[in-house]
């Protein structure tokens, strides 16, 4: 560093500070430390520097060394003096002590004194301070104003050229008294428009500067700044110190108290008037005489003094209120510390803080109101406590507003359990609440004690009842008699607990409203967390509909509520039972399999295990005089089991006169001709395939004699009054989901043949929602669920919208005995492990178009390369591989082709078909692409369909993390590009396989597949090749197994390690 330096130690933090100002010096060193100081540069009695201002702006600072003060200059609005020379000054003598050492602590400890000495001697003209005294404001208190005036050559001080607007801009008045004009300047900047610019008023109010003001005023007079006395004044004088300001109370011999304020600074009685200066006040003034004697405030006085300081007033309390003022004002004004008694002839009242307040005032039937207040202990010895309301009335006496929240605070917490007496906001209490039934038992049985505990004052009026808990679980009897009605019967449930009779219908309202526990009338109460009341309120609301409305404890059931009563019985004592009603319930809900209905003899067929039971429950169906739904996978012979029952009924002759009409699309009409000639030939089956106008004669003519008439959906709705004449055993839906519509004539047509039995045959019984399963069971089980609205409300929402498990457990278990669904997985153990199969897909007309159009151009680009195969491999390799995208969807070459309209590709239409329909049955799907810009096309089109999915490509950071989520979660599908997946998986979870895009290598793709063909040991595994029709997919696939090695060897990353594809193989790919 240059010699001369060392002049900054000069001045030390300590100087800066007085010759600058606190508030000045604190914004400078904030500046200093945060790194604002760039460029400084240091010489003997001079340093210069860029400060970043708080608007980023950047000012030039200077200071040099005039004796023993500084010379500053800044670009900065105020110019000299300012927070960015402190800034420069502080860096400079950082940069000094890093080079030299610090300054010994003497120096730094004697240079303010040294400095001190010619405080007063800077250059320039001298500034004054002139106080007057304005017209007083709305509140009655005069301003106090402030006008700077200078050192005048003729007359001892002048306005001109020391205006406020001349002293914060420091080049109009260069000829002023730097460090008084800055401290002033200083001043200036806390006034409301202490900024720079026009019309700068000549005062500023004193009440307005904030309490930053009194500091830089005793700055200003340290400084040598004169305080003059202006209008209204003789004299003003700074005081050291601070002031407090106080209500002294003083008591008269006649017991009155008289409040008046007094200054902390100010003797007793002094004369004079007091000024409190700012909103809050920060200052204090005191008028005597034309003197003004000026200090800051300590503390705000509390709100209100300042009104009473204004207006000079003295409070006077007569002797009778003298008790009330002690005990309701006094402990306010001494929490806010402004009160006290100099001559102590008041002494302070006890001062104990509130206590929570509880009435509880208890009515008939188990009804309480509850009221909610504070207690306040009297401060007179003996006197009688004050009760006042939770909420402050307007014109109420003063609170301890902080000790009643906290009080209330707490009590809110001890009533956790109570939510209904919970207020909100900052308010945690009702004021007056209502406790009925359980609710009050538990309270006065459990919380109540706690608030006693916990030091509430707690009043109670009138008679509480005995409350107790009942020393038995209760116990649910039932019994069944015979209705009024055929097939109805009637159900009644009763409840009693300690020989007490339960009302059915509280019980069932404090269920369904998830209550914890019940109060009966005599005060005994019992728990209703117990399983068999929550499974009773679980069946009585499903069979809500069927409560008898003059019996609330009757349920009218028919036959297809067996499983309802199966569930009941579980739960208590079946008192009695009608015969009828046990004959019926025993026939559809047998124990086990029904080994006592034998195959007929003559079937000709060999039944599987799973094929005999499925026949066996048709019968019983069938026996019972019930419907049902056969939902078996499809390949399990639905239809061999329905020809089994058939023939069971012909041998029995309950076909004759009456036969059965099947009803099933017109392309499977066909092979019930077949199948029953081949397995049932002894059944006369009659096919009905056009209508009466073409056969030439009625329905009835047509299938007299027959056992079995077969027919169509649409002859069936064409002919629907034919068919409704006849009387028919039983009626028998093919392919049932034809009629999944029940607004359909399709579905009224069915539903009003009157057939005593009715099977609905599909393999698919949920196709949209389900009210398609809703639709078959209303026409094979009428009972069960019999009002479409009813069953939205109750299965459909709760299930499809809401994803309530609860519900989906209970429609299972409405339908168990009504639906019978066995997959090939459950039931075919000797299927193939893995199952494969190739979809070809037709590329839709705008993709065929564009398809065509890029193959017509690369045809003769690597026809034209073949010639000189080895040079151009990488070439081709590129035109391979944009064919094979083009295949999937011509997006992922060209994103251009997509405004020409191809839409979306049919591949991904038919794989998100498919998908949907096996994630319905509960099957879950891995799906192989080696292009992830298509397995993106994918998502978007599961996203639109709602089918969850899980994601995993080779930039997968979290892999693990995604295995996880689909071995674990719910998603149907997990969608795999073939690299990734094809090593470090085990996802036995997935029973079907989707290879998007044939890879070449066959290898790589087996691996990738048998990500799910270890679960082969236990389900078998379907596995769909999708391939594009006449593209280059399907003419690589037809490739033999040899020139599919061979092709992998031109797309494997460039290695061509083995059995390099010729130019023929290359040729075979784009010649038809």
């Amino acid at each position: 560093m240059e010699p001369g330096v060392e002049w900054v130690r000069d001045f030390p933090e300590a100087e800066l500070k007085r010759l600058f100002g606190a508030p000045t010096f604190f914004r400078g060193r904030s500046y200093h430390e945060s790194g604002h100081v760039k460029d400084l540069h240091v010489a003997d009695g001079y340093c210069r520097a860029l400060v970043t201002g708080s608007g980023r702006q950047i000012y030039e600072t200077e200071a040099e060394r005039t004796g023993r003060r500084l010379r500053t200059h800044c670009t900065c609005p105020l110019g000299h003096s300012c927070k960015h020379v402190v800034a420069i000054m502080l860096e400079a003598r950082a940069h000094v002590d890093a080079a030299f050492g610090p300054a010994p602590s003497w120096e730094d400890q004697l240079a303010p004194l040294i400095a001190g000495t010619d405080a007063r001697a800077s250059a320039g003209r001298r500034l004054a301070l002139e106080f007057a005294v304005a017209a007083t404001t709305y509140t009655g208190t005069p301003r106090i104003t402030l006008q700077p005036l200078r050192e005048g050559s003729r007359t001892p001080w002048v306005k001109t050229g020391a205006t406020w607007g001349d002293l914060i801009q420091a080049y109009r008045s260069p000829d002023l008294n730097q460090p008084q004009r800055g401290v002033l300047a200083q001043i200036h900047q806390l006034s409301p428009d202490g900024g720079y610019g026009y019309g700068i008023a000549p005062t500023l109010d004193l009440a307005g500067l904030g309490p930053l003001v009194w500091p830089l005023l005793q700055r200003a007079a340290a400084l040598g700044v004169e305080l003059l006395a202006g209008e209204g004044l003789r004299s003003v004088r700074m005081a050291d110190g601070a002031a407090t300001v106080t209500l002294d109370l003083a008591r008269d011999d006649d017991g009155a108290i008289h409040a008046r304020p007094r200054a902390s600074v100010l003797p007793a009685g002094a004369p004079g008037r007091l000024l409190l200066l700012g909103s809050p006040a920060h200052g204090l003034g005191h008028l005597d005489g034309g003197t003004l004697t000026l200090w800051a405030l300590a503390a705000p006085p509390p709100d209100g003094l300042d009104r009473l300081i204004a207006g000079g007033d003295t409070v006077d309390v007569p002797a009778h209120d003298a008790g009330r003022f002690l005990s309701l004002y006094y402990p306010a004004l001494a929490r806010s510390g402004a009160v006290g008694s100099v001559d102590g002839s008041v002494e302070p009242p006890d001062l104990s803080p509130p206590r929570l307040h509880l009435t509880v005032r208890h009515r008939p039937t188990h009804v309480a109101g509850l009221t909610w207040g504070f207690t306040y202990p009297s401060p007179v010895p003996g006197g009688a406590p004050t009760v006042l309301p939770l909420d402050p009335e307007p014109d109420g006496p003063p609170r301890d507003h902080a000790a009643e929240q906290r009080l209330t605070d707490h009590g809110a917490r001890l009533l956790g359990a109570h939510p209904a007496l919970l207020g909100t906001g900052r308010q945690p209490l009702l004021g007056t609440a209502e406790l009925a039934g359980m609710a009050l038992a538990t309270f006065l049985i459990e919380t109540l004690p706690d608030l006693r505990a916990a030091g509430v004052d707690v009043v109670e009026v009138g008679d509480a009842a005995e409350y107790a808990e009942a020393d038995e679980a209760p116990v649910i009897h039932l019994s069944a008699d015979d209705g009024a009605e055929r097939d109805w019967f009637n159900l009644h449930i009763t409840v009693t607990v300690d020989g007490q009779d339960v009302p059915f219908d509280q019980l069932f309202a404090a269920l369904a409203a998830g209550d914890e526990a019940l109060l009966l009338d005599s005060g005994t109460w019992f728990s209703l967390d117990i399983p068999e009341l929550h499974d009773l309120r679980r069946l009585i609301e499903e069979a809500r509909d069927l409560v008898d409305p003059d019996s609330p404890g009757t349920l009218r059931l028919n036959p297809f509520q067996a499983g309802l009563w199966e569930e009941l019985v579980g739960l208590g004592v079946v008192a009695r039972q009608s015969r009828r009603w046990r004959e019926a319930v025993e026939r559809l809900l047998p124990d086990g399999d029904r080994q006592d209905i034998p195959v007929p003899a003559g079937l000709r067929a060999d039944l599987r295990p799973y094929q005999e039971r499925g026949f066996r429950w048709l019968a019983a169906l069938w026996d019972a005089g019930l419907g049902g739904v056969l939902a078996d996978d499809m390949g399990l012979g639905k239809t061999l089991q329905t020809l089994a029952l058939l023939e069971r009924a012909r041998a029995d002759g309950q076909l004759e006169g009456a036969p059965v009409l099947v009803v099933a699309p017109a392309s499977v009409v066909g092979t019930w001709l077949d199948e029953a000639a081949r397995f049932a030939p002894d059944l006369r089956v009659v096919a009905i395939t056009a209508t009466g106008r073409k056969r030439g004669d009625d329905v009835a003519a047509a299938v007299s004699g027959a056992h079995v008439v077969v027919t169509s959906y649409t002859l069936l709705r064409l002919e629907d009054a034919e068919y409704r004449a006849l009387t028919w055993s039983g009626l028998i839906l093919d392919e049932a989901q034809f009629v999944k519509n029940h607004r359909s004539r399709t579905y009224q047509a069915a539903r009003r043949l009157g057939a005593p039995f009715t099977l609905a045959i599909t393999g698919t019984p949920l196709e949209n929602s389900l009210m398609d399963l809703w639709s078959m069971l209303s026409l094979s089980a009428p009972g069960l669920f019999p009002k479409p609205e009813q069953f939205t409300e109750r299965y459909r929402k709760p299930i499809e919208v809401e994803r309530d498990r609860g519900a989906l457990e209970t429609l299972r278990r409405r339908i168990r005995p009504f639906v019978l669904r066995r997959t090939k997985r459950e039931v075919v153990q000797e299927l193939p492990e893995k199952i494969e199969q190739l979809q070809r897909i037709d590329l839709t007309p705008a993709h065929r178009k564009v398809y065509d159009r890029y193959l017509q151009r690369e045809r003769q680009r690597v026809l034209g390369m073949l010639n000189d195969l080895d040079r151009n491999r990488v070439a081709i390799f590129r035109a391979l591989t944009m064919l094979r995208q083009l295949a999937l969807d011509p997006v992922l070459v060209d994103a251009v082709d997509d405004a020409h309209g191809h839409g979306r590709s049919a591949k991904v239409t038919s794989l998100v078909e498919q998908i949907t329909e096996l994630a319905a049955e509960g099957h879950r799907a891995l799906v192989f692409s080696s292009f992830t810009g298509y397995l993106a096309l994918v998502r978007e089109a599961l996203d639109e369909a709602g089918v969850g999915y899980v994601y995993l490509d080779g930039r997968t950071r979290d892999r693990p993390a995604r295995i996880a989520r689909f071995r674990e979660g719910d998603d149907p599908v997990f969608l795999i590009s073939l690299k990734a997946g094809g090593f470090g998986l085990t996802l036995t979870e997935a029973d079907y396989v989707f290879v998007l895009d044939p890879w070449w290598n066959p290898a790589a793709e087996n691996q990738a597949i048998d990500r799910t063909h270890r679960i082969g040991q236990t389900r078998s595994v379907n596995v769909y090749r999708m391939v594009s029709v006449d593209t280059i997919e399907e003419k690589v696939v037809a490739l033999q197994e040899r020139k599919r090695d061979l092709f992998t060897s031109v797309v494997d990353s460039g290695s061509f390690s083995s059995g390099r594809i010729t130019a023929a193989d290359i040729r075979g790919l784009f010649e038809g």
